[in-house]
């Protein structure tokens, strides 16, 4: 399953929709358009950087047998290297499409990306290798 793991920018309303809602306003609805959830999707809402800080994905991913996760979003050297390094140590398999996340420092994502895969031996890949 797809699970998506959203913050709602500090105003602690849990409905997803409002997330997809103001994505699909904004002036790169075109990229959010092909990702937007389906009846099979699951949401988790999160707090902090980390998708899981003080959010019950680790129990839900467990319950549906996962052990294997694809990180994407933003931003890279922040909430998808915290991410990454809590699956980690979580015994989760981690895989990162590099052209599926976005930075806001370009050398500092490059130095994420590296730390992802030598230190966390985290898969990083592009998004087309996902299915091969």
């Amino acid at each position: 399953p797809v699970v998506y793991v959203n913050d709602n920018f500090g105003e602690w309303r849990s409905h997803h929709g409002e997330v997809l809602e103001h994505a699909l306003a904004s002036p790169h609805a075109h990229l959010v358009e092909p990702l937007k959830p389906d009846a099979e999707s699951l949401f988790v809402l999160k707090a902090r950087h980390s998708v899981f800080f003080e959010t019950p994905l680790q129990y839900l991913l467990h319950q549906q047998g996962i052990d294997q996760l694809v990180l994407t979003g933003q931003v890279t050297e922040q909430c998808v290297l915290y991410s990454a390094l809590d699956a980690h140590i979580r015994h989760f398999q981690v895989i990162v499409p590099e052209d599926a996340v976005a930075h806001i420092h370009e050398d500092l994502a490059r130095a994420a990306l590296q730390m992802m895969e030598r230190n966390m031996g985290a898969r990083v890949c592009r998004s087309e290798e996902l299915w091969k």
